[in-house]
Parts: C-alpha cells; structure tokens; sequence
C-alpha cells in the first residue's frame, strides 16, 4: 500500500476535525438569563433551536404586528404603488382612537415613507392608513394578514387591526420566528426596519419631520441586523423580534413580555453576549421578578386549561 493512500483517511480526519472545531459551540441555555417571560432564539442556517421559553404560548405581540402589515402591503404593490401619495386615515380603526401620534390626520405622505413609518418608526397612524389604503378595502386587508399567516405556517397567529394596539393580535415565538424571516427576505423590508435615522417630507400641508427608529441596536456599530421590529402594549409588555448575525450565524431572536423600557434591548444584548461568550450576565431583580411572577401565571393558566381538558 503507497503512503499516499495511508496519509489520505488521516488527511480527512484531520479536515474533518478542523471544520469541527471551526464551527461556533452552542451554549448552555441554562446560562441565558432573559427578563422575557416568552423567548426563542434559533440558527437559520441549521432551522436548531438553540434556546427556547414557552415557544408557543399564544400571547399579544403589540407592534410586532406591522411587520405582517408591512408584507400585506408589499404583497398589494401591483394594486397600491409605492410612489403614491396617500393620506393618512384612521377612521375605521377604533383601537386609534385618542392615541397620540407625531403623523397629522389628512397629511398626505407616498406609500414608501408611510411603510417606513410603520416599520422605523413604529407610528399607528402610518400602519393603519396603509390598511385603509388597500385596494381591497380594510376588511379586505384584515382578511389579507390572516391568509398570509396562514401560508407562512403561523398556525397560531390572528390578527383583527393593522397596528398591533389590539391585545387581540396574538402570535407565538415560533411563528414570529418565521414572521421574521418572511420580513427579512423581503429587501425593502429589511431596509425599512433597519433605518436609523430619516426626514420625512410630508404634503397638505407641507412640512417635515425627523423620525427614529425604535430599535436602538441598529444605530449600534457590534450589531449586525437584518430585519428587526419592537412592540409595546400593557398586555403584551416589551417586545423585540430581529434577524441578525452573531458569531458567523443568521440568528432569529424573539423576546416577548418583559418588563422595563429597555429591558427587551438588554435582553437582545444578552443573548449576543451568550452566543459569543458562554454567558449572558443578570437581569435587574425587578426585571426577573416580573419575569418568574408571568411565569407563574402561566403555568398556572395552562393547569387549568389541562384539567378541563
């Protein structure tokens, strides 16, 4: 036998166990800590769930919802051009009314810039006025958001309103996990939700104003971000979903239900520093209290449901 063909199986071995090694080592979950009550981090590449918290528990998902608003109206673009100029209306949402907004009723802004109000900005008037700007109508555009869930295997997600005001938008961190995907291979979408900073010039009347995005991590230089989206309501608590990627990975990461202005953004942060380091750090006591109490409340709820089942 040649010494070729001896040295060939250590030759592979040996680049077999360099690709191993290459290869980033999935941490521990249990040294995740997450003020999220509802959690799901997963590697896109390998569909791995590489951390999970009540994955589908069926919960409000807030603003979180304009992310679906935003494919609706994509998916209508033949119907509804960006480059129209559209006024802002808000006459059949009834979960808008006496909420604050820096959008002027009757402005008028073009289809694009009221999608990156939506998405950037998180602005209510700007998501539903896209919706009563379909070109089938409103309830045609309600009716619109479900149908897409349902083709995007979001078997537990409902939606009623365009905005995500309504405690009644529920979804699960698993089929946010395909929301976001679905958000992040759209390229207009990706570049909306991911803009830092924009001067929008509005008409009737004419005037501008700068608009920020909601997620401060996409102003931050260590982050890498594809398609991201933040949510607040009293009944959804601070919510965070975003494609990234960490540590040569396309990771979708979803908080839901934490408690704290920030503490969805610090809980994104610990996830990276988990991925990259083995550890994430602590969470702020009244954080993780508020975390263990929801927790409670819904082990509690899913005994009942079990025992009348």
């Amino acid at each position: 036998m040649s010494i070729r063909c001896l040295l060939l199986p250590l030759l592979l071995l040996l680049a077999s166990m360099a690709y191993a090694e290459s290869q980033p080592a999935n941490p521990d979950p249990a040294k995740l800590q997450l003020a999220s009550v509802h959690a799901l981090v997963m590697d896109l590449d390998t569909s791995e769930v590489l951390f999970e918290r009540n994955p589908d528990a069926i919960v409000p998902i807030a603003s979180l919802t304009k992310m679906m608003t935003a494919i609706v109206v994509l998916d209508d673009e033949k119907n509804a051009p960006l480059d129209e100029w559209i006024a802002v209306d808000v006459s059949q949402t009834d979960e808008m009314k006496n909420v604050f907004s820096h959008v002027r009723i009757d402005s008028q802004l073009q289809r694009r810039d009221m999608l990156l109000l939506a998405l950037m900005a998180s602005e209510n008037r700007a998501a539903a006025t896209l919706a009563h700007h379909y070109s089938g109508g409103y309830q045609a555009f309600i009716k619109a958001m479900n149908n897409k869930a349902k083709a995007l295997g979001m078997t537990n997600s409902h939606f009623v309103e365009p905005t995500g005001l309504s405690p009644n938008n529920v979804s699960t961190p698993r089929d946010l996990a395909r929301l976001i995907q679905a958000s992040a291979r759209d390229p207009l979408i990706a570049e909306l939700s991911t803009t830092p900073k924009k001067d929008v010039h509005f008409r009737a009347p004419r005037h501008v104003r700068a608009f920020y995005n909601t997620n401060p991590l996409v102003r931050a230089d260590h982050w890498s971000i594809e398609a991201s989206k933040t949510g607040f309501i009293n009944q959804a608590g601070r919510c965070l979903v975003l494609q990234a990627e960490i540590q040569k990975r396309h990771l979708a990461i979803v908080l839901l239900d934490s408690f704290g202005k920030r503490s969805h953004i610090g809980d994104a942060d610990r996830v990276r520093r988990w991925l990259e380091t083995g550890n994430s750090g602590s969470v702020h006591p009244s954080a993780l209290a508020y975390a263990q109490r929801r927790q409670k409340v819904l082990m509690a709820s899913q005994d009942a449901t079990s025992q009348l089942h």
